[in-house]
């Protein structure tokens, strides 16, 4: 217990004075290794950081990232998002609903949070304030809507997940679908009941200068003029998913695919916005994510190696099995533990340090390894929206400066609320997490 405590002391000393990350872990790691455990954590430095990136596996992740840069460089985000919006024009609060589902379809391109809220948000968040939707309704959708990046695959979050728990990235991926078109649909519902309240007490004018807003119409052939500039990069989503899971394809060898698909869908379309100084911005960027990523993930996974070493991870995996609760209290408890950590930490981080632990207590409780990775991630988007550091909040921030931050706030806690409810719904009913893995399970093996 003593040594848990020096831990923790240790780990949060070198977190909370700025530093970053990699060298917060790597060094606390060090000194709990040396004073704990002895010198056996400075010999096992290199080989940590040797076997943790020599993977086969771990490519999927510079090249999911560095289609999604691809993705973003180009105005595919603002070309979606008038796609939809085109067709649900006349709901209440559509141009809102459109932003969301074009975050739900862009997360599944770019595979980030941040990126998906830059690309959407760039354009929706003008245009939604043009035409009436409240401050905090439109910064609000493009934070929530942002968050399903890291669930829709693919997802980076839920790659680091399988790569930790030795868990098929392929189910993961499946696994992350109905849950992220259920979110989706649930933000959405919210933004018609906000909209009908905005409505019936006249608040429905323009951000600038309050003045009425003008209908809006479009002909079928305006609504099918961005269409063509959008499905393509659907079915290259579907087909890497297909080719994942269907055994087509190793995980690494979909990613390649999606990047060189995503290299050539867009100079197919969008050959004016690509320069040579676009093109090494993409690979700086893909360089810096990756490099970022991977720095990361060793000294993370080094100082999971160094509890291990001092022998605190089975002291608490030990604790855990004594501790005679019920599996909803325990699910409770770990919940708490990861929207606390997730006000501080990035998702990858929390998932390196803590999903190897817990999943042994999961499988325990008779609880499905996919099942708890979209848990997790779904968490982890939660933490993506609180402050004080969600991401999601400093991207709007940026693209409204003229926002409050506490206007953004109050229009990011309903989605961090239905975000949470969503946890509860898919604990109680985890068949809508596991009904498509399992059925396509089944699809693959009649093969």
């Amino acid at each position: 217990m003593l040594n848990g405590l020096i831990v923790v002391f240790i780990t949060l000393l070198f977190l909370l004075s700025g530093m970053p990350l990699v060298f917060a872990f790597g060094i606390s790691g060090l000194i709990c290794g040396l004073f704990l455990g002895g010198t056996g954590a400075v010999t096992m430095l290199a080989q940590v950081i040797y076997h943790s990136v020599d993977s086969f596996e771990l490519l999927t992740i510079p090249l999911f990232v560095f289609m999604g840069v691809v993705i973003t460089v180009a105005p595919s985000g603002k070309d979606l998002y008038e796609a939809i919006h085109r067709f649900l024009y006349r709901v209440p609060g559509g141009i809102a609903i459109s932003n969301v589902f074009a975050c739900t379809i862009f997360a599944a391109m770019s595979g980030s949070s941040p990126a998906t809220a830059a690309a959407i948000g760039t354009s929706g968040i003008p245009e939604m304030r043009k035409r009436g939707i409240p401050d905090f309704l439109a910064c609000g959708s493009i934070v929530g809507g942002g968050t399903l990046g890291i669930l829709i695959p693919p997802s980076i979050t839920l790659i680091v997940y399988g790569i930790a728990t030795e868990t098929s990235i392929g189910q993961l991926f499946i696994g992350g679908i109905v849950p992220g078109i259920v979110i989706s649909l649930a933000f959405s519902c919210w933004i018609v009941i906000c909209m009908f309240y905005t409505l019936r007490k006249g608040q429905r004018q323009a951000a600038a200068g309050g003045e009425a807003v003008a209908r809006e119409h479009y002909s079928w052939s305006d609504r099918i003029q961005y269409l063509p500039k959008t499905i393509p990069f659907i079915i290259l989503i579907a087909l890497i998913l297909y080719s994942i899971y269907f055994g087509v394809a190793t995980p690494s060898e979909a990613a390649a695919i999606g990047a060189l698909g995503g290299i050539l869908l867009t100079l197919f379309f969008y050959r004016a916005h690509v320069t040579k100084n676009n093109a090494m911005e993409i690979l700086r960027a893909t360089v810096n994510q990756t490099g970022m990523l991977m720095l990361i993930a060793t000294t993370t996974l080094f100082f999971s190696n160094v509890m291990t070493e001092i022998g605190l991870t089975q002291q608490v995996a030990n604790l855990a099995g004594s501790v005679q609760a019920s599996k909803w209290a325990t699910l409770a408890v770990i919940n708490v533990i990861l929207l606390v950590m997730g006000a501080f930490l990035p998702p990858f981080v929390i998932i390196l340090l803590t999903a190897p632990l817990l999943l042994p207590l999961i499988k325990n409780l008779g609880l499905d390894p996919i099942w708890f990775g979209v848990m997790m991630t779904i968490n982890m988007e939660i933490g993506c929206i609180s402050p004080p550091f969600g991401l999601n909040l400093f991207v709007v921030k940026g693209i409204a400066p003229d926002v409050r931050m506490p206007t953004i706030l109050k229009g990011s806690m309903p989605f961090v609320a239905i975000l949470m409810l969503s946890i509860v719904a898919f604990s109680i009913f985890p068949e809508l997490v596991l009904w498509l893995p399992n059925k396509m399970a089944a699809a693959a093996m009649a093969k």
